[in-house]
């Protein structure tokens, strides 16, 4: 008696990544732990040195979470629309209370901190605005962009000595020109992606 042949599954659905994934979590758990390193940085009008270097030790955990979650997402194909959303979401929303925090507390210009803020925030409408189209991945300088604001924003956090004091300022610069020259690249790769799209439709 013939056997029959076994079944052919591809194309068999495949199944999609289930949202309650490591990487979601550690998206979630940055969102949910931002608030405690506002109030960190905050307390007693910023002016308490233990509750500053914890809030530069939780921004650096919660930095370092979002520079691994996209990492272990795409090694264990767990890459999900939540991940998608949320992930610079969560970045924005760490990054942007450090700087507002910064200036309200009158240590860094508010002037750095709208630049910083409208260049991510532009950039996360660009990237939303092409998702469909392809995701555009980051670059070297969009990396170094991000090694810099963190050690800058890591410096002001800190309750420095006086002589550091130029250091973070230069980081911070070296972080703000970066800022915006990464923001300028990325506005034109989005629309060279987004015509070749179109072009190829």
């Amino acid at each position: 008696m013939i056997k029959p042949p076994p079944p052919d599954h591809v194309g068999d659905p495949v199944q999609a990544p289930s949202r309650l994934n490591l990487p979601n979590a550690l998206t979630v758990l940055r969102l949910v732990l931002v608030p405690v390193f506002a109030w960190l940085l905050l307390r007693d009008g910023g002016d308490d040195p233990a509750s500053r270097i914890w809030s530069a030790v939780v921004f650096l955990a919660l930095s370092f979470t979002d520079l691994v979650d996209g990492e272990i997402a795409r090694r264990r194909g767990q890459v999900t629309s939540f991940g998608k959303i949320a992930d610079p979401i969560a970045d924005k929303a760490l990054t942007g209370t450090a700087l507002v925090g910064l200036s309200y507390l009158g240590e860094l210009p508010w002037w750095v901190t709208l630049v910083i803020l409208s260049r991510e925030i532009g950039v996360t409408i660009l990237r939303f605005w092409v998702i469909r189209h392809g995701v555009i991945p980051a670059s070297r300088g969009g990396k170094l962009k991000t090694a810099f604001q963190m050690a800058a924003i890591v410096g002001y956090l800190l309750p420095v000595p006086e002589w550091l004091v130029p250091v973070r300022v230069v980081l911070m610069g070296i972080a703000l020109v970066l800022t915006v020259v990464t923001g300028v690249d990325y506005v034109v790769r989005a629309l060279r992606l987004r015509a070749a799209a179109k072009a190829s439709a």
